[in-house]
């Protein structure tokens, strides 16, 4: 992204500290069913970083101690980590709230059998990708039959009673399919609830509407379009310092597949740790990192333009 001293992101927000860390997003690898030409993370099935045990471990023991009240468990694509069961069965005993961001299409994957039944009688919640309820530009996107893959596994997962009254939360996640910002997160979910209802039957929790970040696969499109300028411009334009407060960096940790602390999934992304002096998981404390300085860079105005964006949707929702 395009630096310019007098336009840039710490400019315009000045430094940020955070607030009590209360979420952990722990990233099990970049190891991926799919390529997916927005992925910040660069993530693949040739990828081969993968979360060992022992780093998870030590999650569930600062989970544990630290009185961490969520853990959100991301990629790639978790499922493809060998891991992964194990890790939910520890956290299941540590008394935080388990999220899971899944593809969709990887629940399908054949290795996978059984894994929905699993994640149901755990009450893992689910927050699963789907950029459209349109093949076409789910296709554009993540590639031929991953549209269908997804389909398939909403289905599945409404059977077991995900997204439906009493039953684990389904949340779906948006992103645009281009250089620009996204709808107002209100409207897209009356619009996803009624098509997917009426196209193929599928209900969910919520919609989580999320800015594309000028990172990763996305860059690398914009850059080889010659918009990346274009991009950058168009969510400096649209900065909201009031987002500034809801920043899930001010909340959240980040956590990677060798147990670095980030303050943001973005980050991690990019390789830019947190600002303290000891960033593994195995040092962690939360004095230490409550009131921490947090990273920044021009990447950040994905998250402040508009309504702001973050892992958990929009930061302003219209009622």
């Amino acid at each position: 992204m395009p630096e310019n001293p007098k336009n840039s992101f710490i400019a315009r927000s000045g430094p940020l500290r955070s607030y009590t860390v209360t979420s952990l997003q722990a990233n099990l690898g970049r190891l991926c069913n799919l390529s997916c030409n927005h992925c910040h993370l660069a993530a693949s099935p040739h990828s081969t970083e993968v979360m060992p045990r022992e780093v998870m471990e030590e999650i569930v023991r600062v989970v544990a101690e630290e009185e961490i009240t969520r853990i959100d468990i991301t990629g790639g694509a978790p499922e493809l980590n060998p891991n992964l069961k194990g890790f939910i069965e520890m956290l299941s005993g540590s008394g935080p709230e388990i999220q899971l961001r899944t593809n969709l299409a990887a629940i399908m994957e054949p290795e996978q059998r059984g894994l929905a039944e699993y994640l149901n009688d755990k009450q893992v919640k689910l927050a699963g990708s789907l950029p459209c309820y349109q093949e076409a530009n789910v296709s554009n996107q993540r590639g031929d039959k991953v549209f269908n893959s997804s389909i398939a596994a909403l289905a599945l997962l409404n059977s077991l009673g995900y997204g439906k009254k009493n039953g684990p939360a389904l949340d779906l996640v948006y992103n645009p399919g281009g250089p620009f910002l996204p709808a107002r997160q209100d409207e897209l979910e009356t619009i996803y609830r009624r098509e997917l209802q009426q196209r193929y039957g599928i209900s969910f929790s919520r919609l989580l509407v999320i800015t594309n970040m000028p990172i990763g696969r996305f860059r690398s499109t914009l850059s080889r379009g010659g918009r990346l300028n274009e991009y950058f411009n168009i969510l400096q334009s649209a900065y909201n310092e009031e987002n500034l407060s809801s920043l899930m960096c001010r909340s959240q940790i980040s956590v990677d597949w060798e147990g670095t602390i980030y303050d943001c999934d973005f980050n991690l992304a990019l390789g830019l740790p947190s600002k303290m002096e000891k960033t593994h998981i195995s040092s962690f404390d939360r004095s230490s990192f409550d009131s921490r300085m947090i990273a920044t860079g021009n990447h950040c105005f994905g998250c402040t333009a508009g309504a702001g964006s973050s892992c958990s949707g929009a930061l302003e929702v219209s009622g």
